[in-house]
């Protein structure tokens, strides 16, 4: 599997040793500290050695694929998530993996002007036509103890005296807990038919309502004002250089905004989010969750919130 040390890869690994599975992981981070010790061995990516991507391949029955990158950075964008992705499912196919869990996004267009949303699916259309038996998961937001993106709003709201939301806040998403997804993920490695699964959770909230929700549940109820998509995004930018991060992206609001996070299916998760937000109310939040932080650190564990 790809990313066993990173978020969502994590559990995923967890899930397969408890139930006695052999797991390799491939990583860029090779020195970052294993939780799992001698049981999970670490494989470098090599996705310039395609060969050698191969033969790491070699006698896997699934691969399972949480490989990707949240925004264009200088070190890493898009499109070579994209291609890098292309190198593994050929690698895969070659090695004669046998099935392939591959965690995408909802509403992924090709013809999206998103990278983010267009990229997923052009990988999706590439593992459809690859061949391998494989199943696809299109979550929304994850949550949990790792988690960036409800820990910072709890952040916020500590922190400021007012939160903004991007125009009115009505657009929603449908936040799915990571240990829901790695379930969703482990089942389907069981089988070999093609499938196409809206990972979502049980709650849905517009986006205003999800930051009144972790509010009152953190007690830290904040005025909420609506504010230009372009201002929101000048204030986050603001935000992302005082903590060394970046805390929002224009693609990330406009596909927010686009209801790109939402989608017309029933929940495959069982975990509400406010559930496991009340059990951690005294420390979600406390601390800022950086994205670039755990890419430049290539050694640490991710925190836990």
């Amino acid at each position: 599997m790809t990313g066993a040390f990173g978020y969502s890869g994590k559990y995923i690994a967890k899930r397969l040793l408890a139930q006695g599975k052999s797991v390799i992981t491939l990583t860029n981070s090779l020195h970052r500290e294993n939780p799992f010790g001698d049981r999970l061995p670490a494989h470098p990516f090599n996705f310039d050695k395609p060969e050698k991507l191969t033969e790491s391949l070699r006698g896997v029955s699934v691969l399972y694929n949480t490989y990707w990158v949240r925004f264009n950075h200088r070190n890493f964008t898009h499109a070579d998530a994209v291609r890098n992705t292309m190198v593994l499912f050929d690698s895969a196919k070659a090695a004669g993996v046998e099935r392939v869990v591959h965690v995408s996004i909802t509403n992924p267009s090709e013809e999206s002007p998103l990278e983010y949303f267009s990229g997923k699916a052009r990988l999706e259309r590439a593992l459809m036509e690859s061949g391998l038996s494989h199943a696809i998961l299109r979550p929304t937001v994850l949550f949990g103890k790792e988690d960036i993106l409800v820990n910072n709003i709890a952040w916020a709201l500590r922190h400021l005296p007012v939160f903004g939301v991007f125009g009115d806040g009505q657009y929603k998403l449908q936040p799915i807990y990571v240990d829901d997804l790695a379930e969703i993920a482990v089942e389907q490695g069981k089988h070999r038919e093609y499938r196409v699964i809206d990972a979502i959770g049980p709650e849905t909230f517009t986006y205003r309502g999800l930051v009144e929700a972790v509010g009152e549940i953190i007690g830290k109820r904040r005025p909420i004002m609506s504010v230009p998509p372009s201002i929101g995004y000048a204030v986050g930018w603001v935000i992302g250089k005082l903590v060394g991060d970046v805390m929002i992206t224009q693609e990330e609001i406009t596909g927010l905004m686009a209801n790109l996070l939402y989608v017309e299916s029933p929940p495959a998760g069982k975990t509400k989010l406010t559930d496991w937000a009340r059990e951690r109310a005294s420390s979600l939040g406390l601390h800022y969750t950086s994205e670039l932080a755990r890419r430049r650190d290539r050694r640490t564990e991710y925190r836990s919130n």
